[in-house]
């Protein structure tokens, strides 16, 4: 049997549009707050909220509390895990493509 097909290396954790957009945003080691977050990605607070604590069960970001004047703010950041994890999915959906439905041989 040849090579294991490209979405067998994709990651579920990045299978929600909502993750998968959060992690784009924060791609090169931008830092973003919630609220910045929840404007580019269009998403209500809740749906943001679930998708920052799963990836960061998984270990991929990382959050940061403060305080901006008297308002207090949540910063989102990816992890060097989460980095390589994103950069594998977006790796392996590339090689979906490539591969179509040619036969693949190694």
């Amino acid at each position: 049997m040849g090579e294991r097909h490209p979405r067998l290396r994709l990651d579920d954790n990045f299978a929600s549009p909502i993750r998968f957009s959060l992690m784009a945003a924060l791609l090169d080691g931008n830092e973003l707050d919630f609220a910045t977050l929840a404007e580019i990605l269009q998403v209500g607070d809740s749906a943001l909220s679930k998708s920052i604590s799963h990836l960061h069960v998984t270990g991929y970001v990382s959050t940061r509390r403060g305080d901006v004047g008297s308002r207090p703010r949540t910063w989102v950041r990816s992890t060097a895990k989460g980095e390589r994890a994103f950069t594998a999915h977006l790796r392996a959906l590339q090689e979906i493509v490539e591969f179509g439905g040619q036969p693949h041989h190694s």
